[in-house]
């Protein structure tokens, strides 16, 4: 059934596809080309209207940021369309990233990939949320703190793990101070979070420190 104001009722230049082959995808705004990869559109809408109602609820372009949770819940998509996005934004990182899927398996990965991190001024807690083969999924920073204190509760950690079907997180924060001796606070949480993502059947793979010079893994040090 077509939805009001048809695709199939547009002018045949200015759809999305054919503004693309003859303006190149430059030209499109953003709900054109999202409607490019959603081809269709849902009950009552068409792809148009369907891509911009998408973009209103995700803030924008920050859709990119979406996991497949929130995705395949948001109405007109489900489990395919969503997997198109993810893997339409997914290609356009790595292109701009100029390397390969973020594989997390040694501290310095994790370390390296906080640059903009190391530097602060307060305190910021990060998840990195894994697939079965240690692959991101994503990432959140669940938390801004002080200068050398930062409260974070398990469920700010846990909820979009379970949203996004993580199977593993790796937590990092880190010290402004330079120090990388982690505080009792820091020994306390890590404890409460593996706790928690054992009943969950989520993984804490590990919990690095990072300043502006070097890092600290807890497992490494045997901390976990």
């Amino acid at each position: 059934m077509k939805g009001a104001g048809a695709i199939q009722d547009m002018p045949r230049v200015e759809r999305p596809r054919e503004k693309i082959m003859r303006y190149g995808p430059e030209k499109l705004a953003d709900e054109e080309l999202l409607a490019v990869i959603l081809r269709t559109g849902a009950r009552g809408k068409n792809v148009l209207d369907l891509a911009g109602e998408l973009l209103k609820k995700f803030g924008g372009m920050d859709i990119a940021k979406a996991g497949f949770g929130e995705l395949r819940g948001a109405p007109g998509l489900g489990p395919v369309r969503a997997c198109e996005i993810l893997a339409a934004f997914e290609l356009g990182r790595r292109f701009l990233n100029g390397k390969k899927a973020g594989i997390y398996l040694k501290p310095r990965d994790i370390w390296e990939e906080l640059r903009d991190v190391r530097d602060q001024k307060k305190e910021h807690f990060i998840v990195f949320y894994l697939d079965t083969r240690n692959q991101e999924i994503k990432r959140d920073i669940v938390s801004i703190g002080t200068l050398n204190y930062n409260l974070v509760h398990p469920r700010e950690v846990f909820e979009p793990a379970v949203k996004n079907l993580a199977a593993s997180v790796i937590v990092a924060h880190n010290h402004p101070s330079g120090c990388l001796e982690p505080s009792d606070e820091d020994l306390s949480l890590t404890k409460r979070l593996v706790q928690a993502g054992k009943l969950l059947g989520i993984e804490v793979l590990d919990h690095v420190i990072v300043t502006r010079e070097a890092f600290m893994s807890f497992k490494q040090k045997g901390l976990m």
